[in-house]
């Protein structure tokens, strides 16, 4: 990366809809700068949350499956081969009140930004909020989740723990059912926060069944989830539930910080599109799950990424 060159487009993040985007615009020429995030951070993972994944067996073309962190690494070399330029590190700071946008990489207290560039894509992703327990990090993908759309068929006639109590967690209740032998939802509450239809649905489904005023303080197994502990939040007595998976579903938290008050967001903190990908900021574009809390998943976060490319190609020719 040349400091205080002007770019066709940079584009911000590096999972399936960052990379995607850079595939199609470096096939258009446009000689894409992609600024991955750093491996030191957790909300800005080079590649994404695929590569804190194991098997991918929906992504299409992949008919045995594929890691999740090979999928990521296919993507940026074909990337590469078509002239994108991939720097690992993480954008600091944006300056989208002018044009060029100006962005920091390193000191965002700097008088002058690092990069400059015509038009941007913004596809930093969504991280997924996690118990924060030491045994959940070192077995997600080894019976942890945070996605049953994606990992849900590895658990057939399992026993499952969903931990959560909003329309995610009986969402992705419901959804494992489908698979597992029994699915236990783990909630700190006696109530759920869920709709009202959601809670139906889910106290309906014979294969649910329910853990009130519990907390998971540990997840238990070596090389594989075996079980978790739970504690009653009144009486503070401990006990553990053998289970072979557990789902952690208590939110995702968009990777917006770096935008906010400069772009619309949601109430949730999502980037706010309209007609595709396009931001109300011309020349600003987003993909992927950070303006995405519906679908959340690797082929249509790739989609999007298509989509913000064509969307950019368009508007840069608009000027010529």
């Amino acid at each position: 990366m040349e400091v205080g060159t002007t770019r066709n487009v940079v584009i911000v993040g590096s999972g399936p809809a960052g990379l995607t985007a850079a595939v199609y615009t470096a096939r258009a020429n446009l000689q894409p700068l992609v600024i991955e995030g750093e491996l030191s951070s957790t909300s800005d993972q080079p590649g994404g949350q695929l590569m804190l994944t194991t098997d991918v067996e929906n992504f299409p073309g992949f008919p045995n499956g594929i890691m999740g962190p090979q999928l990521m690494m296919s993507m940026r070399e074909q990337a590469e081969r078509f002239g994108a330029e991939i720097v690992t590190k993480k954008a600091t700071k944006v300056d989208l009140s002018a044009s060029p946008i100006a962005i920091w990489t390193e000191d965002p207290d700097a008088a002058e930004p690092d990069v400059t560039t015509k038009s941007l894509i913004i596809s930093t992703g969504a991280s997924s909020l996690m118990l924060g327990l030491p045994n959940e990090a070192r077995l997600l993908g080894y019976g942890v989740s945070t996605c049953a759309t994606c990992d849900g068929f590895f658990f057939r006639d399992k026993r499952i723990a969903v931990i959560g109590g909003g329309d995610s967690a009986l969402e992705e209740a419901l959804f494992l059912t489908k698979f597992g032998d029994s699915v236990t939802i783990v909630h700190r509450r006696k109530e759920l926060r869920a709709s009202k239809i959601m809670q139906d649905r889910a106290f309906k489904n014979e294969k649910i069944d329910f853990v009130w005023d519990s907390a998971v303080v540990d997840i238990l197994g070596d090389e594989k989830v075996s079980g978790i502990k739970i504690q009653d939040v009144i009486t503070g007595e401990d006990r553990e539930l053998a289970v072979d998976g557990v789902f952690v579903a208590i939110g995702h938290e968009p990777n917006t910080g770096l935008f906010k008050g400069q772009l619309a967001m949601d109430a949730a903190g999502y980037l706010v599109t309209e007609g595709g990908t396009r931001t109300a900021l011309p020349g600003v574009f987003a993909c992927g799950d950070v303006q995405d809390h519906v679908y959340r998943q690797a082929i249509t976060a790739a989609g999007s990424g298509c989509m913000a490319a064509i969307d950019t190609e368009r508007y840069l020719a608009s000027f010529e």
